[in-house]
């Protein structure tokens, strides 16, 4: 009886077991997403640092160039940590490079303009708006058949860059559904972290649809 009393309570554990194991990985997955996010958000801003340090006038060309930092005097002003070099939802960890044109922003810009009210946010600066007038004169002058083209096309896969590239942002390699929002989007390989059209926003993250952004203090 003894046995038999040991094992029904085996059965309940187990069955309770898997009743949670969903909402563990779901939190588990969340979890990740927030790492990759924050970390993501810290090489956009050493990204914005890297071009106004330079006065626009070069993009990194690979994430060892942004954590050997900037030149300050006889030594180096770190502008990027370690371990936010590394993406955890990549397999390898790496981040994929983002390069300054159309093909690469235009659909994160769209996803942007579209989540702000259909208002596209200024730079930061206009150093860096050299990088984004193609984007924003492409967005212009799109058509409705242009941008359902644009988002399938996005949808089929990406170039990927992830050293010796000119960049002005970054993204993961995954192209799992996400359980995040990021500026309204739920994908993870279209979150692309990048410091334009940000204004004076920060990130975006909710874990459900759209609504417009809060600006932080």
């Amino acid at each position: 009886m003894t046995l038999f009393a040991v094992m029904a309570v085996m059965v309940v554990f187990a069955i309770g077991l898997l009743a949670v194991a969903p909402s563990i990985h779901q939190q588990i997955q969340r979890e990740k997403e927030l790492e990759s996010i924050r970390r993501g958000e810290e090489v956009a801003q050493a990204i914005r640092q890297f071009v106004e340090f330079y006065r626009g006038a070069r993009l990194p060309t690979s994430i060892d160039e942004l954590l050997e930092g900037l030149p300050q005097g006889t030594k180096k002003r770190q502008i990027l940590r370690a371990s936010a070099a590394i993406d955890p939802l990549s397999e390898d960890g790496r981040w994929r490079l983002i390069k300054a044109d159309v093909t690469s922003l235009g659909p994160f810009a769209r996803r942007v303009q579209n989540y702000n009210g259909g208002v596209l946010p200024p730079n930061p600066s206009n150093i860096f708006d050299r990088y984004a007038i193609v984007v924003v004169r492409s967005l212009n002058t799109e058509t409705e058949s242009d941008i359902e083209g644009e988002d399938e096309e996005a949808d089929d896969g990406f170039d990927m860059f992830t050293d010796n590239t000119p960049f002005i942002g970054v993204a993961s390699q995954s192209k799992s559904k996400s359980i995040l929002a990021y500026y309204g989007i739920e994908n993870h390989s279209k979150w692309v972290f990048t410091p334009l059209f940000r204004g004076t926003s920060g990130a975006s993250i909710i874990p459900g649809r759209q609504r417009p952004p809060t600006n932080r203090p």
